[in-house]
C-alpha cells in the first residue's frame, strides 16, 4: 500500500509539472499581442500639422460659396435674397436697405423673368465703418440708388471679372454720376467708386443666375456723396436763312438790301423826270399846231 501511495503521488506531482510548464510555455507568446493592438490606435490618432511660417499671411477671396445653392431650384420660385444673406449672417444693414427701399421686391421679379444679377453686399462692419447719420442723411430716391449701385445687371463669375469693361454699368441711373470700376489683380477684385476703394472678401452664394459677394465696404457712388458738374452741351450751329419765294410786296421788301433800295429810288426818279419832260413837249407840240391853225 505504501508502494501504491508513493507511485500514484510522483504520477500527480509529474502532472503538475507539465501543467505549469504549458502555460509557463503560453504567456510570453501571448504578452506582446496588447501592444501590437495598441500600436495601430496610436498611429491613427497622428495627425501631420503645418508649421505657422507655411500659412499665408492673407488668403484670397473664398470660390466656396458660404450658402450652398440647392441642387434642384424649383420652377417659378425665385431665389430669395434676403433669406440668403440671414442665413451667410453679417448682413442685417444691408438686408434692411433692401426691404425698405423695395429693391429686394426688384431683385425678386426679375429673377422670376430668368434676368441674371450679381450683388455686392456690404457687411455690417462696413456700414459701422461710415461717418454717424450718413444713411439717415439720404433721401429715399438716394437709398433706392444707393442699393442698386451694388448690383450689376448680369452674372459674373469671380473668374470673368478680368472680362468686363470699365466704367462698369450697375442698375443705378447712369455711369457719369455713378461710375464703378472694377479691377483684377492676381486672385484679387477690387472694386472703385472714385470715392472709396473696396475687395471682395468671399462668395456668398453662387449658380447660373445670381451671385452674391462679400465686399469689406459699402459702396460710395460720385452722385450722392460728391457729384460732379454736368458736362456743358456743345453750342449749336447758327441756322442759315432760307430764301422765301413770296411774290407779296412785304416779302419783296424784306428781302430787298438798303443799296438795292436806293437803286430802286433812283430809276422810279428818273422815270418820273422822263415822263414831265414828254408831256411838256407835248404841250409845246399843241401850241404850235394851233397858232399855225389861226393863220
Amino acid at each position: 500500500m505504501m508502494k501504491q501511495a508513493l507511485i500514484f503521488l510522483s504520477f500527480l506531482l509529474l502532472c503538475l509539472y507539465h501543467c505549469n510548464g504549458a502555460t509557463l510555455a503560453h504567456t510570453p507568446a501571448q504578452a506582446p499581442s496588447k501592444p501590437e493592438a495598441e500600436a495601430p490606435a496610436k498611429a491613427q490618432t497622428l495627425t501631420p500639422t503645418k508649421s505657422p511660417t507655411s500659412l499665408p499671411a492673407v488668403e484670397p477671396p473664398s470660390q466656396v460659396p458660404l450658402v450652398q445653392a440647392p441642387p434642384h431650384k424649383a420652377l417659378f420660385a425665385p431665389t430669395n435674397v434676403t433669406r440668403i444673406l440671414e442665413k451667410a449672417g453679417g448682413f442685417s444693414v444691408f438686408i434692411r436697405l433692401l426691404k425698405s427701399t423695395s429693391v429686394s421686391i426688384q431683385i425678386e421679379n426679375q429673377l422670376n423673368v430668368s434676368n441674371s444679377l450679381t450683388i455686392f453686399a456690404p457687411t455690417n462692419g462696413a456700414f459701422s465703418a461710415l461717418k454717424p447719420g450718413t444713411l439717415n442723411s439720404l433721401s429715399t430716391e438716394e437709398k433706392v440708388q444707393l442699393v442698386q449701385y451694388h448690383i450689376l445687371p448680369s452674372f459674373v463669375s469671380l473668374q470673368n471679372f478680368q472680362t468686363l469693361s470699365n466704367p462698369v454699368r450697375t442698375q443705378a441711373s447712369n455711369t457719369f454720376d455713378y461710375p464703378l470700376n472694377i479691377t483684377v489683380e492676381g486672385n484679387w477684385v477690387n472694386i472703385s467708386t472714385g470715392i472709396v476703394n473696396a475687395t471682395i472678401s468671399a462668395t456668398v452664394y453662387e449658380d447660373n443666375q445670381l451671385a452674391i459677394y462679400k465686399v469689406d465696404k459699402v459702396l460710395l457712388p460720385l452722385g450722392i456723396f460728391a457729384p460732379r458738374p454736368k458736362p456743358l452741351a456743345p453750342a449749336p450751329t447758327p441756322v442759315k436763312p432760307k430764301k422765301e419765294t413770296n411774290s407779296s410786296s412785304t416779302s419783296s421788301e424784306d428781302s430787298i438790301s438798303p443799296a438795292a433800295a436806293a437803286a430802286a429810288a433812283d430809276a422810279s426818279e428818273a422815270l418820273v423826270l422822263r415822263r414831265s419832260g414828254v408831256v411838256n413837249i407835248g404841250v409845246a407840240v399843241i401850241a404850235v399846231i394851233s397858232m399855225w391853225v389861226q393863220f
